[in-house]
């Protein structure tokens, strides 16, 4: 059986990719910050609940501990905690945004890498945004050109960069970074913006699901490679 973890899964994409996940026959491990939202979530998918908060690494590293005793291996890893930090923009926000969208992936990869090194295919998905392609944010046709998101833009960059590198730094673990496109879920609520998680989280799927002979750091939407 499939061992996957997925940060972040409580609720909105994450759990949706859960849900799926677990309906293909995967051992989801449903990673969330706040216990009692995490166990609900994961009873109500049949899946297992971890405490994890990718900001803080006591958490990560018992979430892996946990992980390693159970299993001895991940094959998968989701990197989908994110949080938009919108609004005013200072420092605090700035090192809240980073501490969990872009070094929460480091905390997270870095605890990961020796259970991930066990499996025979293991793959890691990032769950990052065109909002943070220099291509994208550059060209006003796209939407991402109007977005006021700062620190969520630039943590994005660092997430997506952060895969790639990883996947140089890694060849014997998959790599990719993805657009999932504009979704409703309580980060974009103030935009009134976007499809159904269940909708993104089926392209998340395609790629928790990759073949061995997938590609390895790239930054992908639906439709194929994107610059960045």
């Amino acid at each position: 059986m499939t061992v996957t973890l997925i940060t972040g899964a409580n609720k909105g994409i994450g759990f949706e990719t859960a849900k799926q996940l677990v309906e293909l026959g995967h051992d989801v491990y449903v990673g969330a910050r706040d216990a009692e939202r995490g166990e609900r979530a994961a009873a109500a998918l049949g899946a297992r609940f971890v405490q994890l908060d990718v900001t803080d690494d006591a958490s990560v590293r018992a979430a892996l501990a946990t992980i390693d005793a159970a299993e001895g291996r991940l094959d998968v890893l989701v990197h989908n905690a994110g949080l938009l930090g919108d609004g005013d923009v200072d420092g605090p926000t700035a090192l809240r945004v980073f501490d969990t969208n872009a070094v929460g992936i480091v905390r997270v990869t870095e605890a990961a890498l020796p259970l991930l090194r066990r499996s025979a295919g293991a793959n890691v998905v990032t769950v990052s945004s065109s909002a943070g392609s220099f291509w994208a944010v550059t060209n006003p046709e796209r939407p991402e050109h109007h977005l006021p998101v700062l620190l969520y833009s630039a943590s994005k960059a660092a997430a997506t960069m952060l895969t790639v590198r990883y996947a140089q730094a890694e060849p014997g673990i998959r790599f990719n970074a993805l657009e999932p496109g504009t979704t409703a879920t309580d980060m974009t609520a103030a935009y009134g913006i976007g499809r159904s998680p269940e909708e993104t989280a089926r392209f998340v799927v395609r790629w928790a699901t990759l073949g061995p002979d997938g590609p390895t750091g790239t930054f992908q939407d639906e439709n194929g490679e994107l610059p960045w």
